[in-house]
């Protein structure tokens, strides 16, 4: 029996997923960060990718036949000519690209993903002041380093992280503006994801007790793959996912791109996904409730009644899409002293905020919404979905598999 191996890096840990040849799950594990810095360490990162694989069953690690990885989209890092990280990575959401942007602007095309904060290349353009930036040889994708680690091969990307570092996914190549710029380090190869880059590291191989010729294939971004765990597949079909952050993706014929209002497209095949990430989401809602309160403070909320409160849930100053300002202000208040009309203005609002996304999205030139799939933690919520559904006013429905690793074993079983 040949499986294969998903495995997916979120904010508050990472989980592993194997699958059979016919897309039922074999095994399932994960591992929590114990703490919020553990989200920003690689050695944390190498402990959870070892920790999740030793917790796979012996016997079935010996069927593995391929393995990919996801990590964040623009969490990134410097590494030295073995590998190494000189330095701390900096996460999916870290804004301090903010300050190269004008820089930035003088040399991408107008409106381009990459200008934005949080974009990997105006990451890349702030590191370049660090003092560490000398020692680095290699700039990386989470999800390069990773795999890196199961592959042995530096400088490896895929076209879905390598995006928002400014590479061409129409033409497949790196544009001649950014070729131009003779950045000091070296910039991934970047592959379709999915493909094979090399056999597991023998070492690797031996120490977990895996088949010799298990290959390790080109990533993904994490809301990439929960779009692909979905089972969404038609133009208009869109994944929402409600993790500790709201990413919208809606699949269209068209490309949409267009860093004013946050919003950008990743190829899959010959069709576009289009979409954008808000700051808001889950984190907010975690800030103020345990999941237990969540779960039953829910059960409280009529969803077929609009709440009169009008929030923009932030847990920090500014947001990317789909009002992409760095300096928007949160808006929490009035807040209720009853704890059930608090959530559901914050349920309420993150909803119009989806609305508003989508709605954007469509407004750009995007296939007509036709249905809502859900993945991430806010999934589960029903309140939530009646709420959303009112809101988006197509049908909103779980997503067939919810795990961003799920999607991820597809993707090296070659079933995207």
């Amino acid at each position: 029996m040949d499986l294969y191996l998903g495995i997916d890096f979120g904010t508050s840990g990472a989980r592993a997923v194997a699958i059979d040849e016919e897309a039922s799950i074999q095994a399932e594990v994960r591992y929590p960060f114990q703490d919020s810095i553990g989200a920003v360490m690689p050695n944390s990162w190498q402990e959870a990718l070892l920790a999740l694989v030793e917790q796979i069953p012996q016997g079935l690690r010996r069927e593995i036949k391929a393995i990919a990885i996801n990590g964040t989209s623009s969490t990134v890092l410097l590494v030295d000519a073995a590998g190494n990280p000189v330095d701390t990575p900096l996460l999916y959401n870290d804004a301090r690209g903010s300050s190269v942007l004008e820089h930035l602007r003088n040399i991408a095309p107008p409106n381009h993903t990459v200008l934005t904060a949080t974009s990997s290349l105006a990451k890349l353009f702030w590191m370049k002041k660090l003092p560490s930036f000398r020692e680095a040889k290699y700039f990386l994708h989470q999800a390069d380093w990773l795999a890196f680690l199961l592959h042995g091969q530096l400088a490896i990307s895929d076209y879905h992280n390598a995006l928002k570092l400014g590479y061409d996914v129409e033409e497949l190549k790196y544009p001649e503006w950014l070729q131009k710029l003779q950045i000091e380090v070296q910039l991934p190869k970047v592959l379709s994801p999915g493909t094979p880059v090399a056999e597991l590291r023998p070492e690797m191989a031996n120490k977990f007790g895996f088949r010799s010729d298990c290959l390790v294939c080109a990533g993904t971004t994490d809301s990439i793959a929960a779009f692909l765990a979905s089972g969404a597949k038609l133009p208009g079909e869109a994944v929402t996912s409600l993790g500790s952050t709201l990413v919208l993706k809606l699949l269209s014929r068209t490309r949409v791109e267009d860093a004013r209002y946050g919003i950008y497209s990743h190829r899959l095949g010959d069709l576009w996904l289009t979409g954008g990430a808000s700051n808001t989401g889950g984190a907010v809602l975690k800030e103020f409730f345990t999941n237990a309160e969540l779960e039953n403070l829910s059960r409280e909320i009529d969803g077929s009644i609009a709440s009169e409160l009008d929030y923009y849930p932030l847990l920090k100053v500014g947001d990317r899409f789909p009002i992409n300002d760095p300096n928007l202000p949160p808006r929490l208040s009035p807040r209720p002293d009853n704890p059930v009309e608090f959530l559901h203005g914050l349920l309420e609002s993150i909803a119009r905020i989806e609305t508003g996304g989508y709605e954007l999205l469509q407004q750009m030139g995007a296939d007509k919404l036709t249905h809502v799939y859900t993945a991430g933690g806010g999934a589960a919520n029903d309140t939530w979905t009646a709420i959303r559904e009112r809101y988006l006013k197509v049908p909103v429905i779980a997503s067939t598999h919810t795990e961003a690793a799920y999607g991820t074993a597809l993707l090296a079983m070659g079933n995207t």
